[in-house]
């Protein structure tokens, strides 16, 4: 039995087991939506800009609001950047606004101010919203745009050291790497603890000008200076470059002060903030009400000055935050473009797998029912070493392919465990981070060998970034082969199928899990890989990205899963060299092109053969007991680490589909992912010739 199933070892999201891990979910499920221009300028690689949606519901009276929105995404434009205005409309996630879509937020009534902790509740009440500063960050962040243009950001307000009234942006800038460009923080706030605060949170802060003035929003003199200072859209570029190249997990903010011929007298502007914060006092508002009604009062005690003001550092922060972006863009392209040389000096090219690597904790029940109700059930407990990439290539470097592998752990307990345990494998390329955690995995495990339930606290791999992968290019440049799996950001992905686009690279894509599969569909990104490795379900939800037709149901009768398989994979192949379904206990199914009866595995050869069409080839699980299988948390990495090393080797397709096969049976018995069993000896050419194989099915597509 080979299978993948939902919240498998090492491949799975954790089950509400952490928000930020919720958040994620949502972003690669049916909750967000990107614009098509944003989709197309993230997978080619052009500056984009993030902005929010909060000043629109909340800050500014439409139709004011409204024309506000418009010009700042037409400054971002007019600068060479895509602007990608984050709201959300009727419990979806939207990075990237119709005028429509804009004028909906902008008119409604009762929208909500989304910050980290209201995302759950909004999208799964169907609300629409402004996101914050916040909320506006962690959408970027998993969108892959590292620029983020506001007005201003949150802080600690006046009296924060009695209310404990801080702003979950500051938090945020502490965990989430994106470079947040304002005109400081609102002058409404306790300046001198904001800055304080934002040391504690480890978040890089630089003035931008000539001077290290931090400004206060409306004025730009606060009486307090920024840590650091830089001097045009270049050194900011350069900044961020180096924050994110780092693998650093908090952001940077850049602190443009207002323009000289418009900003508003700030003795003028204390006077108002202390007579309105007293009425706010007064009148019992607090927390997320306080901003809000702050600006309002602001704008009337003012005469409309501090509204003034608002409006253009509002649009002079779009077009500095715009030429930051265009800056940063063109810094990360000139070093794709370059001719850097990786980590080693490799006289034969290794193959590259880039992916996560995982500490799990194995719990099996020894009886055949799980007994609920905090009660203890007898089993055994073990720890395990998995992840997709982590899987792939220890399966492959026991086959003798000696793969790299670029993924991230913590500097932690688990460190000096997971290099011993990986110690067969080339390990050069792991990422080590101080302060950071290994990702873990927690599986309960049916006396059968079925997942029941499964946690896990994998945040390091989003530092698998394409800043870090980049400083392998030489090395990928000349791999056979490139494997990714679903854990690395999009961003990363994007890279990836940028290279293979550019040099002609095998890339093999694992999709992970269903909720991960999408990634690279989300733009055209995809139509760079060569080969993925799909569950059916895993199938159906690309699909369903693409907005292909999907079945009903899907089918448990072999007869009928292949049918939807074959339909599933039929519009991948227009682009994609082979589609690798894995089918549980029925076995693999190859799509792809088919020269003299059997599916090519090697791209390029089909062009030779004009006769050459679309096939199916179904390949049979080797038969394996119930009472045999120990764990199937790494069958399906074995079985496609076994093929990729059959290709590699440049056998032909029945001998590396069988040799899969073979390792997945194997890894089918054993308590760890990948079995110790797996070796050039026990899964190779002559162990496929000396067995008895079932003949393989082959079907027409077209």
């Amino acid at each position: 039995m080979i299978r993948k199933i939902t919240f498998s070892m090492g491949r799975h999201v954790s089950s509400m087991a952490r928000r930020a891990t919720q958040v994620r979910r949502l972003l690669h499920g049916g909750y967000v939506r990107i614009h098509p221009s944003v989709q197309e300028a993230l997978a080619e690689g052009r500056p984009v800009v993030a902005l929010e949606s909060t000043i629109i519901t909340h800050g500014m009276a439409y139709p004011l609001n409204l024309s506000m929105a418009r010009e700042v995404e037409e400054i971002v434009r007019t600068n060479g950047a895509v602007p990608a205005t984050v709201g959300i409309l009727r419990g979806q996630i939207h990075v990237g606004l119709t005028d429509e879509e804009l004028e909906f937020l902008a008119s409604s009534k009762n929208t909500v101010k989304v910050s980290r902790r209201d995302f759950p509740f909004v999208l799964s009440q169907g609300l629409s919203g402004g996101t914050t500063v916040s909320g506006t960050m962690i959408v970027a962040h998993k969108a892959g745009i590292p620029v983020f243009v506001t007005g201003g950001i949150g802080g600690v307000h006046r009296d924060g050291e009695k209310t404990l009234d801080v702003s979950a942006d500051l938090t945020e800038l502490g965990r989430t790497p994106v470079a947040v460009v304002s005109a400081g923080a609102k002058s409404i706030l306790d300046i001198g603890r904001t800055l304080e605060y934002l040391e504690t949170q480890g978040v890089c802060v630089a003035a931008f000008g000539e001077s290290r003035e931090f400004p206060a929003f409306f004025s730009r003199q606060s009486g307090f200076q920024a840590p650091y200072h830089v001097q045009d859209e270049e050194e900011a570029a350069k900044l961020i470059d180096s924050a994110l190249g780092l693998g650093l997990s908090n952001g940077v903010l850049i602190a443009v002060p207002c323009p000289q011929e418009r900003a508003a007298e700030g003795q003028a502007i204390e006077e108002a903030i202390q007579q309105a914060l007293s009425q706010a006092r007064s009148k019992g508002i607090r927390g997320k009400e306080v901003t809000p009604f702050l600006l309002q009062k602001l704008t009337e005690l003012t005469d409309g000055k501090s509204l003034d003001s608002n409006l253009a550092l509002i649009q002079n922060n779009a077009r500095v935050g715009s030429c930051i972006a265009v800056a940063l863009s063109k810094l990360q392209k000139a070093r794709r473009n370059g001719s850097q040389p990786g980590r080693r000096d490799m006289t034969t090219p290794q193959p590259v797998v880039i992916g996560g690597i995982n500490v799990d904790f194995i719990a099996k029940a020894q009886n055949p029912e799980i007994l609920g109700g905090g009660q203890t059930n007898a089993g055994r407990v073990r720890r395990t070493f998995g992840g997709v990439g982590r899987n792939l290539a220890d399966c492959l470097s026991r086959l003798g392919q000696a793969p790299l592998l670029l993924s991230a752990v913590g500097k932690d307990e688990h460190l000096e465990s997971v290099l011993h345990y990986c110690h067969h494998m080339d390990m050069s390329g792991v990422l080590q981070l101080e302060g950071r955690s290994t990702a873990t995995y927690c599986a309960v495990v049916t006396s059968a060998g079925e997942l029941s339930v499964g946690l896990g606290d994998m945040d390091i791999h989003h530092r698998i970034t394409e800043q870090y992968v980049f400083q392998f290019k030489e090395n990928l440049c000349q791999a056979p082969l490139v494997c990714i799996d679903g854990n690395v950001p999009l961003s990363t992905i994007q890279y990836i199928c940028q290279l293979a686009r550019e040099h002609q690279l095998a890339v093999c894509y694992e999709p992970t899990d269903e909720n991960k599969a999408s990634k690279p569909f989300l733009s055209d990104s995809w139509k760079a890989l060569t080969y993925i490795s799909p569950n059916l379900q895993e199938l159906r939800a690309i699909n369903r990205t693409l907005r292909n037709p999907l079945p009903a149901e899907l089918p448990s009768r072999l007869e009928d899963v292949i049918q939807v398989a074959v339909a599933l994979a039929c519009p991948l192949l227009a682009h994609l060299h082979c589609v690798v379904v894995t089918l549980g206990a029925h076995g693999v199914l190859l799509c792809g092109k088919s020269l003299g009866g059997s599916i090519s595995l090697y791209p390029g050869a089909h062009q030779q053969a004009a006769a050459a069409r679309l096939c199916a080839a179904h390949y049979p699980a080797i038969p394996i007991s119930r009472e045999e299988i120990v764990n199937v948390s790494g069958a399906g990495d074995s079985l496609m680490a076994g093929i990729l090393a059959g290709m590699l080797a440049k056998h032909d397709t029945g001998t590396c589909v069988r040799m899969g096969l073979l390792a997945a049976s194997l890894s089918l018995r054993s308590y760890e992912p990948i079995s110790p069993e797996i070796s050039t000896s026990s899964v190779s050419q002559e162990q496929v010739r000396s067995r008895s194989w079932p003949e393989a099915k082959v079907w027409k597509m077209d």
